[in-house]
């Protein structure tokens, strides 16, 4: 068995998301970082030349005045991947795509596209859409509930794989002396009729050298956990502790083995910022300044988002937390619950409230050089995690952790020296995460899928 080597992902924030406010300020940042494709392009070498397994691009498709600076004008993921495609050569292309306001047949055609564009480097972040403002800009009045939003996102991701099946390898001879471009016998419709969607295919391209893009998705509710156990190959997750780590990904492999799928095979990778300065007392220094909450107001603001961006200035912000009933529960209810329950158990007011879940919070990952890498060392072999997805904004601070860090990481044989292309699927993404190609059903016999399913 292949040694257990650290996953890195880059995320790709141009000018800042949640809890990074101010580093669209810093002079090495563009103001139009989040639309410049010359910045993407630039980041995502970096990360390559840092022997990166995957940039990932988070997105949504509701916006409203108070979305932190990023998400106010950025690139549409599938457009921005395949630009970064032809600029790279090894690095992984992941991007966020709701099964929400999306239909299969379009997900799985767009997908497959940028998976033979890059040649096998393609990932799919799935989401249910949490913002229920989205109903609005897809012709809809309500957002769906928490049933309907897991159950579609389930049967969404089954009917895309089925499509990605749609050819066996050999589908296509492209014989000219004999004049056979085509082999029918290796075209399958899918022909799926269900809950949400019916859908006929084939779906009009084959399979890529890794078979199928790879499955991220990203969720901490129940309805989350139980979706990224049964189609994940990595689950992104926070987490403030290693002991918080180790119990999320125990908990997963739980439901990994419940559903019949093998727990080696499902990465876990906490988001994380990563500060790395001569002193940990100057790490932590940038560390405040960068997560602070430009007002207080701002902060109240962002208290609504998991609330389905309700107003809280209605209320007095020394009163306590107001009685919310289940609102949040169609939104980003996970956390929504979170903010009740600790409000209504410490007795907070609304001002509390904010100051405890958007004031500022010291991470793991912020010191020197030394310290980053004991503290990722130790979360890495205590199983709390298989990788890391690293927020970068500002280019010189991403260099000092390949520079200073990732040294460290590969003198004690964690990070690995360089991209592996050993193996026939090697160069794809699935060779740089040590994942088998998902077996195609159509060319198989029933006997062979049950020994594989064993």
């Amino acid at each position: 068995m292949a040694k257990r080597q650290l996953k890195l992902g880059a995320v790709l924030m141009g000018v800042g998301g949640p809890g990074d406010q101010w580093s669209w300020k810093d002079p090495e940042v563009p103001g139009d970082a989040s639309v410049d494709i010359d910045w993407y392009i630039a980041r995502a070498r970096q990360a390559e030349d840092a022997k990166f397994d995957q940039v990932f691009i988070v997105d949504s498709q509701y916006i409203t005045d108070r979305s932190p600076n990023h998400y106010l004008n950025r690139l549409e993921p599938f457009t921005l991947l395949s630009a970064l495609a032809v600029a790279t050569e090894n690095i992984g292309l992941v991007a966020t795509i709701s099964t929400s306001y999306n239909e299969p047949f379009n997900v799985a055609r767009r997908f497959a596209s940028l998976d033979l564009i890059s040649k096998g480097r393609a990932g799919w972040n799935v989401v249910a859409t949490g913002d229920g403002g989205t109903a609005r800009n897809f012709s809809r009045d309500e957002h769906f509930d928490y049933e309907h939003r897991y159950g579609r996102a389930l049967e969404h991701v089954r009917v895309v794989q089925g499509l990605w099946n749609s050819y066996e390898d050999g589908a296509f001879p492209r014989d000219k002396e004999a004049g056979v471009f085509f082999d029918p016998s290796k075209q399958h419709r899918l022909d799926h009729a269900g809950r949400y969607f019916q859908v006929e295919g084939p779906l009009n391209l084959d399979r890529s050298a890794q078979g199928q893009p790879v499955i991220f998705q990203a969720g901490d509710s129940e309805e989350g956990r139980q979706l990224g156990a049964a189609i994940a190959d990595a689950i992104f997750t926070h987490s403030n502790t290693i002991a918080e780590g180790q119990a999320f990904r125990e908990d997963i492999r739980r439901r990994v083995l419940a559903a019949g799928r093998d727990p080696e095979q499902v990465l876990i990778l906490p988001g994380v910022q990563i500060i790395v300065r001569d002193t940990v007392e100057e790490a932590r220094e940038v560390e405040r300044a960068r997560r602070a909450a430009p007002s207080f107001a701002q902060q109240l603001a962002l208290l609504g988002r998991p609330f389905g961006w309700h107003d809280f200035t209605q209320y007095d912000l020394d009163a306590p937390f107001p009685d919310l009933g289940d609102l949040g529960k169609d939104s980003f209810k996970t956390h929504a619950e979170a903010i009740k329950k600790t409000a209504r158990e410490e007795g907070l007011t609304l001002r509390q409230t904010v100051e405890r879940f958007f004031g500022y919070k010291p991470g793991p990952f912020v010191g020197t050089a030394q310290s980053v890498a004991d503290e990722i060392t130790e979360w890495f072999e205590a199983g709390a995690l298989d990788g890391l997805n690293v927020s970068i904004t500002v280019p010189s601070e991403f260099a000092r952790f390949v520079e200073e860090v990732l040294p460290l990481l590969r003198q004690r044989g964690i990070a690995r020296e360089d991209y592996d292309g050993t193996t026939p699927h090697g160069n794809t993404l699935r060779g740089n995460l040590g994942l088998p190609i998902p077996t195609n059903i159509h060319s198989v016999t029933p006997e062979e899928l049950v020994a594989t399913a064993s």
